[in-house]
């Protein structure tokens, strides 16, 4: 009868809710289920009582407050579940967080009373393939104050619970939508009036659109700023329906392999340029 068994405890059973997935880290478990926008289906816990137990049994707290079962597992439970990524002693059963969909979005006015002079910023993002480049570019984003970001749905990341966690959980609380046609949605923000900004790291690759320093960039009417892929940047495509590019200046003569800047350190760079003037020109 004890054939195959070990002198251990019986592992987790991984039997989980079809199509959910493992959120794991304090922040994006936190936020989850504060925030409520998943199905929820079971909260993991770790067994001990090293010092962030306190705040493990909050997490329980809230769980039982919304009729989600809690289970309290040994560490190596959940190194299975996070596949081996830093949980901080917690992880999470829920569904999927899907992008929004922009056909459903409301839209703000422009161009009425004060509205249109509104300082409005959108970030889009084209082909972001790596999740922890699109966790750390949505943890910029919101806290720098960007309204709405919007990326493309191909050859892009989804929303998974690595981004969310490279994004320190404000994917859970951030609206982030998605398109299926960029290039149509950018046109569509210059024809209201927007100004369409792209990036470049290296200005020889442009033609045809101006390209100016981050610091000469001035944010007088709203704006959407497009951030390009990590290999290739901005599609030629994109690039055309830009008014203008930014680019970040170095700080010395660049050798040739190292002569750009990681995608989510530079859109930080260039956000909080075009932030920082927010308090020059009022809301």
């Amino acid at each position: 009868a004890g054939k195959g068994k070990g002198p251990g405890p019986k592992p987790l059973s991984l039997d989980r809710t079809k199509g959910s997935e493992i959120l794991f880290g304090l922040a994006p478990c936190w936020l989850a289920l504060a925030q409520a926008r998943r199905a929820l289906f079971r909260l993991f816990l770790k067994q001990s009582r090293g010092p962030g137990r306190p705040l493990r049994a909050e997490f329980a707290l809230q769980a039982a407050a919304r009729g989600l079962p809690v289970l309290h597992v040994p560490g190596r439970e959940l190194d299975a579940l996070s596949r081996g990524r830093p949980h901080q002693g917690v992880c999470l059963e829920a569904s999927p967080l899907p992008f929004r969909s922009l056909r459903n979005a409301e839209e703000p006015r422009l161009g009425h009373g004060d509205s249109g002079s509104r300082q409005l910023l959108w970030l889009a993002l084209e082909h972001i393939q790596d999740p922890m480049n699109l966790g750390a570019l949505l943890r910029s984003a919101y806290f720098l104050g960007v309204d709405r970001v919007v990326a493309s749905l191909s050859n892009s990341c989804p929303l998974t619970p690595i981004v969310s966690k490279a994004s320190a959980g404000a994917m859970e609380v951030f609206d982030v939508y998605g398109t299926d046609d960029l290039q149509g949605f950018l046109k569509a923000k210059s024809a209201e009036g927007w100004e369409v900004v792209g990036t470049i790291s290296r200005p020889r690759d442009v033609e045809d659109v101006p390209v100016i320093s981050c610091s000469e960039f001035r944010w007088d009417r709203p704006v959407v700023v497009v951030i390009g892929s990590e290999g290739e940047g901005l599609s030629p495509q994109s690039q055309r329906q830009c008014q203008r590019m930014l680019a970040i200046p170095p700080g010395r003569a660049l050798h040739p392999g190292i002569d750009s800047l990681n995608v989510s350190v530079a859109a930080g760079i260039l956000l909080h340029s075009i932030c920082s003037q927010k308090q020059r020109h009022g809301d």
